[in-house]
């Protein structure tokens, strides 16, 4: 009996084996697609979600990282991908002009494309995301809907140098101020700018750090009790805005204008306390992200235009729009 037994034991243990070889041997034969993100957000994680799908539908092992302590943080995870043989990255760099040595190294031992935040000083094959500077022009515009008499506006954002965040930056204040369009042009974030109805008092870095961006509000209430508006153009900013408005009991005084589709910025523009959002698409993001790199892994190049830049649009998200976006967004998520 404890013959069988233990003849029976070998067989389950060599049966197991060769089912451990053979999915070895399946995920070997799969190609190894990544997408790092640029910090922890909501926003990824709907990103995530498009990569994911994508993976699927393509048959890919796809790895969805996200640093959450910045550069160094974020340099570790591709060069682990890089020792790990990964065949194509899509990457959103935190802080393009001083990452370009870890990029153009991923994009020598891998397919490397940037995605949200472009280096465009990099070796990568294409930048999938939209337009930061029409985007920011967007969300001047839905400061002078909310703000149609003109006043202060107070910008809130994680880090000016990434490429996104600068663009956004720039054609928020052109917008307001009525300039023509000149993505190179750049104000000091510590400036106050002032033309026409609206004043800049100033922009606000937060490196991405949550508390420190709540704080960064509140001393603004506190210094210019009079602010009209407020525009977080980091995901995490306008959750942050509204807590800290709903503090000082000034919901629904100062006007709101947010990026990206956080719960509670979607939440405040159909309680009337945001006025509106510009949103990407990150679930799209993250799809084409994987699609693209499964294309340029297979040595197809011709879904890489001849600008290097695919276009995914911003949308603007009002009140009337909220509630068929949040549908859309829960059956893309499988809520």
């Amino acid at each position: 009996m404890k013959t069988s037994v233990i003849l029976l034991s070998a067989v389950a243990a060599s049966l197991l084996g060769l089912s451990c070889q053979k999915n070895s041997s399946a995920q070997a034969g799969k190609k190894q697609l990544a997408f790092v993100t640029n910090g922890v957000a909501s926003f990824w994680d709907i990103a995530k979600a498009g990569a994911d799908k994508a993976g699927q539908d393509i048959g890919a092992n796809v790895s969805v990282l996200m640093p959450a302590s910045g550069v160094v943080d974020q340099k570790q995870m591709i060069e682990d991908l890089l020792i790990r043989g990964t065949d194509g990255i899509a990457i959103s760099p935190i802080d393009p002009a001083n990452q370009t040595e870890v990029l153009n190294k991923a994009a020598e031992k891998s397919k490397m494309i940037t995605v949200d935040s472009d280096a465009p000083a990099s070796k990568r094959l294409v930048y999938i995301g939209l337009d930061n500077y029409t985007a920011g022009r967007m969300a001047g515009q839905l400061v002078k809907e909310a703000l149609p008499q003109g006043g202060s506006v107070a910008i809130f954002v994680g880090r000016i140098e990434q490429d996104n965040a600068r663009l956004r930056r720039q054609g928020l204040i052109d917008e307001l101020l009525d300039r023509s369009s000149d993505p190179k042009r750049f104000d000091e974030p510590g400036a106050v700018i002032e033309g026409g109805k609206y004043k800049i008092l100033g922009t606000l870095l937060d490196q991405g750090d949550r508390a420190k961006a709540k704080t960064y509000v509140e001393d603004t209430l506190t210094r210019t009790p009079d602010v009209g508006c407020m525009v977080g153009l980091f995901a995490y900013n306008p959750p942050v805005i509204l807590e800290a408005l709903g503090r000082a009991n000034k919901l629904g005084q100062v006007k709101v204008v947010a990026f990206d589709e956080a719960d509670e910025t979607l939440a405040g523009i159909a309680a009337g306390h945001v006025h509106g959002t510009l949103v990407q698409n990150p679930y799209e993001y993250g799809y084409q992200s994987i699609k693209v790199l499964n294309e340029i892994t297979s040595g197809n190049m011709s879904s890489i235009p001849a600008s290097g830049f695919i276009d995914i649009p911003a949308r603007m998200i009002r009140k009337a729009d909220v509630q068929a976006y949040q549908a859309d967004l829960k059956a893309k998520l499988g809520k």
